[in-house]
């Protein structure tokens, strides 16, 4: 926090994009959220507002299984596990469970631009040294 408290239900992370992907060379900024019911609820994991990627939605929340809690979610899944298959998500998108109208669209229908899309989204968030 700015004004040096830690709040410990809000978690500040990096993924890196994946060696040999579109994604590499990309660090990006993840927010884990955690209520007071967790682990009985997932965390809700957002990234930065209008993030690039079919699953993410334009709010930069997360589409992605292990985080439903309705039907994916099981208290046993660790912080890593989320974490892990986040990163993997984003060079593995999943088409039936789209989260956003334009990252969709260019996955489905015109792979060029959106690996280009990807690659320039991945400049956007180089290494913090």
């Amino acid at each position: 926090m700015p004004d040096g408290t830690v709040n410990l239900m809000v978690w500040h992370c990096t993924i890196p994009g994946k060696t040999g992907t579109d994604w590499e060379g990309g660090y990006f900024p993840l927010t884990l959220h955690f209520s007071e019911d967790y682990p009985s609820k997932p965390p809700k994991c957002k990234f930065p507002q209008g993030f690039f990627h079919p699953n993410v939605y334009p709010s930069g929340t997360v589409c992605l299984s292990i985080l439903n809690e309705d039907s994916g979610w099981r208290p046993a899944i660790t912080v890593k596990q989320i974490l892990v298959g986040i990163q993997d998500l984003l060079d593995q998108p999943n088409p039936t469970d789209p989260a956003q109208t334009e990252g969709y669209h260019l996955f489905i229908q015109d792979a060029d631009e959106y690996k280009k899309r990807v690659r320039q989204q991945s400049k956007q968030y180089p290494p913090i040294v």
